[in-house]
């Protein structure tokens, strides 16, 4: 059995059941040739059209694992076609995530973008900025998965009331259905945004859920753009009742040079970034359920599999 993985694992990939060889590969030309005979693909974030492509070309092909969460960059239709079994990278970053969340919530609430400037201007402020802290503040988490999990976690840490919404809700007063977040927006300090990037949630957040907000309250984004609606962001930045917005993710990315986004005092935008960690490489290989990580040539786990 004939494995194509990225070349930056090799320093992990260390225990091989007998007949399994790996052909290594950097970069999008060097995988069309290591995929050429291999059965299992390791994937990182190409284009869809590139991964069409060597879907189309690597005809040996059972099983594909991507690193990335996402599903909408895949050519789900053509794996169905082929009959191939896919596997992702769920949960993989809800660490880091969880952090850069936690750490957009406390510049917001201390407006530390306005310390960093001043810092820029060499300029002493007379007061602080602002005055605002977690204690006590509540937070709804749209999407309550791995991501929405491990940001709950640390928030309650720094006494956030957390509430997250799931697809199917369990017996937690903590977790409510997808039929009732909309009703209860006027809640909540802090709407954070963790749903899956599928096409029901394309514009989840659009002008009737920006209005229906808190007075004050931010809106936070980590998954894709498209999932708010960015003209009615741009207007309820403007003139509605929102505090400000932390966006990890814009429509399009990467975001215009040109866009108003840019240049709003109660936006932090960062380029989709809040999944970074040192420790990632070594965090993605413990997802990989292949061959080489404790598995046998026979039989592995089969992890995050989607149909």
């Amino acid at each position: 059995m004939r494995l194509a993985v990225p070349a930056a694992l090799r320093d992990h990939l260390t225990r091989l059941p007998a007949g399994v060889d790996v052909a290594w590969y950097s970069g999008f030309d060097e995988c069309r040739t290591a995929v050429a005979d291999a059965e299992v693909l390791w994937i990182d974030f190409f284009r869809r059209v590139q991964i069409e492509t060597l879907l189309r070309e690597a005809r040996r092909l059972r099983w594909i694992f991507s690193r990335g969460a996402g599903m909408d960059r895949q050519p789900l239709d053509l794996f169905r076609e082929r009959g191939l079994t896919l596997t992702n990278g769920s949960g993989l970053a809800a660490g880091p995530i969880a952090e850069s969340l936690v750490l957009a919530m406390l510049a917001a609430a201390k407006r530390f973008p306005d310390l960093v400037r001043a810092q820029d201007r060499r300029e002493w402020l007379p007061r602080p900025p602002g005055l605002g802290e977690l204690q006590g503040s509540r937070a709804l988490v749209l999407g309550y998965g791995a991501i929405g999990h491990e940001v709950a976690a640390r928030l309650r840490g720094f006494g956030v009331d957390v509430v997250g919404v799931r697809r199917h809700p369990v017996e937690d007063p903590a977790v409510i259905g997808p039929d009732e977040w909309r009703a209860r927006l006027h809640e909540f300090d802090w709407v954070l945004v963790t749903v899956a990037s599928t096409a029901s949630t394309r514009h989840l957040v659009g002008t009737a859920e920006l209005a229906a907000m808190k007075p004050g309250a931010w809106l936070l984004n980590v998954t894709r753009g498209w999932i708010i609606d960015q003209r009615a962001l741009l207007a309820a930045l403007r003139d509605g009742p929102l505090g400000g917005a932390y966006l990890d993710v814009t429509d399009p990315e990467p975001l215009p040079p040109d866009s108003e986004l840019w240049a709003m005092p109660n936006v932090i935008i960062t380029p989709h970034a809040s999944w970074a960690s040192a420790r990632f490489g070594a965090a993605r290989w413990s997802t990989w359920p292949g061959p080489g990580a404790g598995g046998s040539r026979t039989s592995w786990p089969v992890r995050h599999r989607r149909s």
